[in-house]
C-alpha cells in the first residue's frame, strides 16, 4: 500500500490518501471496457489526471462487472470535447461531455470544488470532489494504465466491512439531494453492505424530502431499479426503509393491505433476471395488479385499452414511453394466449391522413 501526499497553504506535504495496486485490489484488467481505459489514456497523454471513478471501480473490486464506467478528470468540458470528436457537451449549470462509442455512452466529468458546499457546480480538485461525492464505496478513483485504486474516505474498509457509509455529513446529505436515499439502499443491496443504524434512522426521518422530487427523476430511478439483476433486494431494501411509496405508491399500498401481493411482485421482478427483452421490465411492475383488476376469463383484444390505462395509473409517477407501456401489457396479454394487434397506431396514422385531406403531400421531415 502507497499513499498519496498533498502540499499544503503552508508549504507542509501531508498524507491526503491511500493507494492500493493491483495486488490489494484485486481488479481484473480483462473486466474493465476498453474504451474507458482508451478516454482515460488519451487525456492522460494530454497531460490531465484522470481516473475512471466510483460505483464501476467498487464493482471491479468486488468482482463483478459494472454496467457502466464514469470517468473524472481535472480538464474542462471544452478541453474534453477538443480530444474526442466522438462526444457533446451536455448540463447546464454544470456541464459534462458523453462520449460515444456505438451503443456505448461515457460520462466524462471534471472535478468539482467544495466552493459552494457539497452540491457545487465550480471546477475544482480531485481532493475537493471526493468531498462531494455520497458514500465512501461509491469514491474510488482508478488509474487503469497504472493499475492503481486511489482512496481519500477510508473506503476499502467500509467494503471489506460490508457497509455503506456517508462521506457528507447527516444533517446535509439528504436536504441537498434526496434522492441519495435511494442510492443507499440500492447500494447496499446490490452489494450486500449494511447501512449503520444512524443512516436507517435519518433515511426514515427524511424521506418525506423525496415529495419535492420530480417525478421525471424519481422515473428514472424506478426504471434503474426494475432494470436491475438485484431488483428484488432494492425494492425490499426501499419498502423497509419507507421509501418505496414515493416511487410507486400503489403497490407500496398493496404491499401493506395484501402481503400475498408483495410476495407475487417480487417474485415476479426475480424471474425476469438481468437479461430482458423489451418490455420485459416494465411488464414486471404492472403484471401482478393486472391479474387482478382485469376479469381475465371474459377478456380479449378489446380489454387493451382498459388494461393500458390501470397500468399506466398503477405506476405513477413513473411515466414510461407509451411504445415501452403498450409492449410491456401486450406481453401480459400474450401469456394469456390473447393477441393483440398494433391497430392503435395503425388507425392513429389512418386519422392523420384524413385530417390531412385527399391530395395533399405529406410535410417534408
Amino acid at each position: 500500500m502507497r499513499y498519496r501526499y498533498v502540499k499544503q497553504a503552508d508549504g507542509k506535504t501531508v498524507k491526503k490518501a491511500l493507494v492500493y495496486t493491483a495486488d490489494e485490489h484485486r481488479i481484473n484488467p480483462e473486466s474493465v471496457d476498453k474504451d474507458a481505459v482508451y478516454i482515460v489514456r488519451c487525456l492522460q497523454n494530454q497531460g490531465h489526471e484522470t481516473y475512471i471513478v466510483g460505483g464501476a471501480v467498487r464493482d471491479l473490486m468486488m468482482g463483478k462487472i459494472p454496467k457502466d464506467f464514469d470517468i473524472v478528470t481535472d480538464a474542462n468540458p471544452s478541453k474534453i470535447k477538443k480530444v474526442f470528436r466522438n462526444s457533446r457537451i451536455i448540463g447546464r449549470r454544470f456541464r459534462l461531455v458523453h462520449v460515444y462509442f456505438g451503443p456505448k455512452i461515457f460520462e466524462v466529468s471534471t472535478f468539482r470544488s467544495l466552493k459552494d458546499g457539497p452540491t457545487s457546480n465550480t471546477y475544482g480538485t480531485i481532493e475537493e470532489d471526493v468531498l462531494r461525492r455520497d458514500f465512501t464505496v461509491n469514491a474510488f478513483f482508478y488509474d487503469p494504465l497504472k493499475e492503481l485504486v486511489v482512496d481519500y474516505v477510508g473506503g476499502m474498509k467500509d467494503i471489506k466491512a460490508r457497509r455503506i457509509r456517508p462521506i457528507i455529513p447527516l444533517d446535509l446529505i439528504f436536504k441537498d439531494d434526496p434522492v441519495r436515499m435511494i442510492r443507499a439502499a440500492k447500494y447496499g443491496a446490490a452489494t450486500g453492505c449494511a447501512l449503520p443504524l444512524t443512516l436507517r434512522w435519518k433515511i426514515k426521518k427524511d424521506a418525506p424530502l423525496l415529495k419535492s422530487v420530480s417525478s421525471s427523476r424519481l422515473g428514472e430511478e424506478i426504471n434503474k431499479i426494475i432494470t436491475s439483476p438485484h431488483a428484488p433486494d432494492i425494492v425490499k431494501k426501499l419498502d423497509s426503509l419507507g421509501l418505496y411509496g414515493y416511487l410507486q405508491p400503489r403497490a407500496a399500498e398493496l404491499f401493506r393491505t395484501k402481503p400475498l401481493f408483495r410476495e407475487q411482485y417480487l417474485k415476479g421482478l426475480e424471474a425476469r433476471g438481468s437479461e430482458r427483452l423489451p418490455g420485459e421490465a416494465l411488464s414486471s411492475l404492472v403484471r401482478d395488479y393486472l391479474e387482478n383488476a382485469l376479469d381475465w376469463e371474459s377478456a380479449g383484444p378489446e380489454s387493451f385499452k382498459e388494461a393500458l390505462l390501470a397500468a399506466r395509473s398503477f405506476v405513477l409517477p413513473m411515466n414510461p414511453p407509451r411504445a415501452g407501456m403498450e409492449l410491456a401489457v401486450r406481453l401480459i396479454f400474450r401469456e394469456h394466449g390473447i393477441t393483440v394487434r398494433k391497430y392503435r397506431l395503425q388507425n392513429e396514422g389512418e386519422g392523420r391522413r384524413r385530417r390531412r385531406g385527399p391530395g395533399r403531400s405529406k410535410a417534408p421531415e
